[in-house]
C-alpha cells in the first residue's frame, strides 16, 4: 500500500489527533504517504442545541464513516469516548492508542477548583455525565449547555459567559492549552468518573487486511484492556450519549484493574455508583458482569427516566 487516507473533522482537536496519527504511521511505515480528507459533520453544523437533543456524539462520526464506506478514506481517528459501542458493517475499531490523562478538567479565570466556586456559579458543559456528577457534588451551582470547539468554549469562558467550564484533560494537554486560562484543575476520579474511552484515540478502519495490518501497530495493550471493560459496561446497559454514564478502568502496576462507574439522572437527584478491583485477566467478561450488578439495582429504569428528562427539555 502506497497511500492511506484519514477521514477527519476540521476542528482543532480533530486535526491535531489526525496529524499525530499521520506522523506516527509515516514513521512506522517508510514510503507510506498519509493524507487527510477533512469533512464537515452534522455535529459541527448544529451548535445551537444541546448535543443529547440532536442525536448525541454519533453525529460527529456518521459522515466520516460514510466517507470510508464510499472508498474516500481508509481510516478515521476519533476520541474514543465519542465512538459508539456498535460498529457499522464494513468498519472495525482497529486500534486503541496509549491513553492520555483520562480525567475531566475544570477551567476557570477566577476559581482554582470545584470547592472554590461560589454558590450559583455558572458552569458550562454539554455532557449529561458531567452535569450529573457536578449536580451531585455541588447542587448549588448553575449548569448551562456549552457547545462549540475548544477555542470557542475557552473564548466564552474568558468573555465571562461562564465562571468555569469542563473539558477533557486529554484535549487540553494535546492542544497545549494549560496556560490558556488562569486555572486548569484536573478533577480527581473520586470527584468525577470520566466517559468510557476518555483519553484514548480510537482508530476506525475499513475491514481490509492491508489497512488493518498497518493500523495494528498503533495498538496499546493496556488501553485495549481498560476500554474494553468500559465499552462493554456501557453496551450492556444499552447506554450512549443520550444518558449520563461514567465508567473508568485503570490497570495498576500489579496487573489488577480498578473499575469505577456511576450513572443516574442528569440533575444528580438519583445516582448509582460502585467500584471494584479485579484481575486484568478477567477484562473480557467483567464490563458486562459489572453492568449486570447495576441492572439488578434498577439501572435500566433509571437511565430510561434520564432519557425521558432530556426529551422533555
Amino acid at each position: 500500500m502506497k497511500k492511506l487516507v484519514i477521514a477527519t473533522r476540521g476542528s482543532q482537536l480533530a486535526l491535531w489527533q489526525s496529524n499525530h496519527i499521520k506522523a506516527v504511521l509515516e514513521e512506522q511505515n517508510p514510503g507510506l504517504e498519509v493524507e487527510l480528507n477533512v469533512i464537515v459533520t452534522s455535529g459541527d453544523k448544529i451548535i445551537d442545541r444541546p448535543l443529547a437533543a440532536i442525536g448525541g456524539k454519533g453525529l460527529f462520526l456518521k459522515e466520516l464513516e460514510e466517507a470510508m464506506l464510499r472508498g474516500e478514506a481508509h481510516i478515521a481517528v476519533h476520541s474514543l469516548k465519542d465512538v459508539p459501542t456498535v460498529m457499522p458493517d464494513g468498519l472495525v475499531l482497529a486500534a486503541i492508542t496509549e491513553r492520555e490523562d483520562v480525567r475531566d478538567a475544570l477551567l476557570s479565570q477566577k476559581y482554582a477548583d470545584i470547592d472554590a466556586l461560589p454558590k450559583k456559579a455558572v458552569i458550562g458543559t454539554s455532557s449529561l455525565r458531567r452535569r450529573m456528577q457536578i449536580e451531585k457534588l455541588r447542587p448549588d451551582l448553575i449548569i448551562k449547555d456549552l457547545r462549540g470547539n475548544v477555542d470557542t468554549r475557552i473564548r466564552k469562558l474568558k468573555e465571562g459567559e461562564f465562571d468555569a467550564i469542563i473539558l477533557a484533560a486529554a484535549g487540553i494537554n494535546r492542544l497545549e492549552l494549560l496556560d490558556a486560562v488562569e486555572y486548569v484543575y484536573p478533577i480527581s476520579l473520586f470527584e468525577m468518573i470520566p466517559s468510557m474511552g476518555q483519553g484514548a484515540l480510537g482508530i476506525e478502519a475499513i475491514n481490509d487486511p492491508e489497512v488493518l495490518a498497518i493500523v495494528a501497530k498503533l495498538e496499546d495493550e493496556f488501553s485495549r484492556i481498560e476500554t474494553t471493560i468500559e465499552r462493554d459496561f456501557v453496551d450492556e446497559l444499552d447506554g450512549g450519549c443520550h444518558v449520563p454514564i461514567g465508567v473508568n478502568a485503570t490497570v495498576l502496576e500489579n496487573d489488577d484493574v480498578i473499575v469505577r462507574a456511576a450513572l443516574g439522572l442528569p440533575d444528580g437527584s438519583k445516582v448509582l455508583s460502585d467500584s471494584k478491583l479485579i484481575s486484568k485477566h478477567n477484562y473480557k467478561t467483567f464490563g458486562r458482569e459489572f453492568a449486570q450488578e447495576f441492572i439488578a439495582k434498577g439501572a435500566k429504569e433509571l437511565l430510561k427516566d434520564a432519557e425521558a428528562m432530556m426529551v422533555q427539555k
